[in-house]
């Protein structure tokens, strides 16, 4: 059942026993599975070197699956590459270089909707809107943003294709306590207009305490899944990972 108590329809993304790495026969995905649903926000914890990243980059096709599948809305998305991702409704947003510092505010969201250019001012203007900041820089270059707007303009420019499903990795990396929970409270705004929402975090309390549900990665496998409070109140999740991973309470 989804969360207003009717039947829950297709997945939006399934993750079936990828098999992935950077280097042939050199595997960093050893079977990972994830399922995300319509309109959810799917968590992705764990130590350094478990995965969570080379995931992201498998599903977004910046990194070949050599077994496995990856499926969207029924559709086999394997193997596809970035673009044809974006076209078909996935934006992705990295965790460094995710914005073009010399272009202004307005070209870096016009770049979010290359594909469908004619859309831009209308997409501009409710970007804006979500995030008013960005309005108030529209032509400030990118490069002269705080650390906290550019990882706004990033939110941003991704959203620009009107995406279905948003993935973000380690959204929250460098930033103070202060505009990590900013990024935060905007990635569930985000999620609440109906993105479905796949994030890699470092910050695994935190994250487990606005997702629907946390997947825990260890050496490139799934480890334990549960919903994201469950998982705040596992003993062995807290023992093994919540101790050393989780910085704010």
């Amino acid at each position: 059942m989804s969360r207003n108590g009717t039947t829950m329809s297709e997945p939006l993304i399934v993750i079936d026993n990828v098999v992935a790495g950077y280097v042939p026969r050199v595997n960093i995905l050893n079977g990972v599975n994830l399922v995300l649903q319509q309109g959810e926000l799917v968590g992705i914890i764990g130590p350094n070197g478990a995965g969570k990243s080379t995931l992201i980059k498998a599903l977004f096709g910046l990194l070949r699956v050599s077994e496995g599948t990856v499926t969207y809305g029924g559709e086999d998305i394997t193997n596809l590459t970035a673009h044809e991702l974006v076209e078909r409704g996935i934006g992705y947003v990295p965790q460094i270089n995710n914005v073009f510092q010399s272009l202004t505010v307005e070209e870096n969201l016009e770049m979010g909707v290359f594909l469908r250019p004619k859309k831009a001012k209308e997409r501009i203007r409710v970007v804006t809107d979500m995030f008013p900041r960005l309005g108030e820089r529209i032509k400030q270059r990118a490069g002269s943003l705080s650390g906290g707007e550019r990882q706004m303009l990033a939110l941003g420019r991704a959203l620009m294709m009107e995406p279905q499903v948003l993935l973000l990795d380690e959204p929250s990396a460098g930033l103070s306590p202060a505009l990590q929970d900013e990024v935060f409270i905007r990635t569930k705004q985000i999620n609440r207009t109906g993105v479905g929402i796949i994030m890699v975090e470092q910050n695994a309390r935190r994250c487990l305490q606005i997702c629907d549900r946390g997947y825990v990665l260890d050496s490139g496998q799934n480890a334990y899944t549960d919903t994201g409070q469950a998982l705040l109140a596992d003993p062995k999740v807290i023992e093994l990972y919540l101790g050393t991973l989780a910085k704010v309470e």
